[in-house]
């Protein structure tokens, strides 16, 4: 699922008589130049995604007011975006750039499975956020997500995950086509690719089209409870109110930023294998490379976009980033800075001393009764 090939169309190669000697040339074979831009763009997407999420999880697990349940599932997301940069990103633009295999059977099995895996945990990390965030607006006075709970949750998401992707690891293999090495997915008596047509759409529809609906629900509720929310109570109340409304709305906006910058950037990837499933002879087309390499290019950029958003979205985040690169010359961070990752926020005093007084009056309600 992750390549220009598959075991139908491996031997794609020409001849081509040079000075009596046989050398093959296949129509993934481009000029010097093109490969140096391609690499310099990949490479841009790596680094800044590396960057950019590590920066995000140093933010969340070095500040304790930042550790709450939606913000581990964010730092969830994040991991498996730097995961994906890092481990699949590199490997499968070499792949797809020379058409053939350098790192051996096991990391072929390694490209076949993590890829799949850390999707998953992307988008059902984001569908977490957005189930928390529902709970949290629309049922106010259910219990919050523990810490214990929410590590379950993401263990629950990683294993199902694995689960997932075993089948295109289990079946991955290395053959040699005309002398150059392959990884590819070889699904036992597959007669017209039926097997592998429907496993692939198991995995869009898992790991794409259900959770995005799942989130297209939650947050639609979610927006029209605080878009249509009315302010009650005196002048103080509703200052309060506004305050705490404002921040969600705003976390909302760049959860559903981030979820349509997701889709966007994955769909053509899944048309593209969809296509291939169907009409296999859309690989040996001749420009079907440059096709995979923009494709995968988009893809994969999906994993620096959104430190990008959270920065340029919550102030907490850029104050973090602050903090972060705050030994570059052009980046000051100032002590307000820190405090907005130290300090407790507007909403957590008034939610703690709302808490404290429904505390207080059911006291003085038991107080009472026990009188009479």
């Amino acid at each position: 699922m992750l390549s220009v090939f598959n075991a139908s169309n491996v031997s794609q190669a020409e001849s081509l008589e040079d000075s009596g000697n046989r050398t093959w040339v296949t129509q993934f074979t481009q000029p010097g130049w093109r490969i140096a831009l391609w690499a310099i763009t990949y490479s841009f997407i790596v680094i800044t995604s590396i960057v950019g999420n590590v920066t995000i999880i140093w933010i969340i697990l070095a500040h304790r007011r930042m550790r709450t349940a939606t913000n581990y599932f964010i730092v969830n997301l994040a991991l498996s975006d730097l995961l994906m940069s890092a481990f699949n990103t590199i490997f499968n633009f070499i792949y797809a750039s020379h058409n053939v295999w350098y790192f051996g059977e096991e990391f072929c099995r390694f490209q076949n499975w993590f890829p799949i895996t850390a999707m998953f945990v992307s988008i059902y990390s984001m569908t977490a956020v957005a189930a928390e965030r529902y709970v949290a607006i629309i049922h106010p006075f259910k219990p919050r997500l523990s810490a214990a709970s929410t590590r379950v949750i993401i263990g629950i998401i990683w294993l199902v995950a694995f689960g997932l992707a075993f089948p295109q690891c289990f079946y991955a293999e290395i053959l040699t086509d005309n002398g150059t090495t392959k990884c590819i997915v070889v699904w036992p008596d597959d007669v017209g690719s039926k097997h592998q047509l429907t496993y692939h759409i198991a995995v869009i529809v898992l790991i794409y089209l259900l959770p995005l609906m799942v989130m297209f629900v939650a947050y639609s509720i979610i927006g029209i409870t605080l878009w249509s929310s009315a302010v009650p109570g005196n002048h103080l109340h509703r200052v309060r109110y506004e305050h705490q409304v404002n921040a969600k709305k705003k976390f909302v906006k760049s959860m559903v930023v981030v979820v349509i910058i997701f889709a966007v950037c994955w769909l053509p990837y899944h048309i593209y294998f969809i296509l291939g499933s169907f009409k296999e002879d859309i690989y040996q087309q001749k420009y079907i490379q440059q096709v995979y390499l923009a494709v995968f290019l988009l893809a994969m950029s999906s994993t620096m976009y959104n430190p990008i958003i959270y920065c340029c979205l919550n102030q907490r985040f850029r104050s973090g980033f602050k903090l972060a690169f705050r030994w570059c010359p052009c980046i000051k961070a100032t002590e307000k800075d820190k405090l907005k990752l130290t300090s407790p926020s507007l909403y957590q005093t008034t939610h703690r001393k709302t808490s404290l007084d429904a505390i207080s009056i059911k006291s003085s309600l038991m107080v009472i009764l026990l009188s009479m």
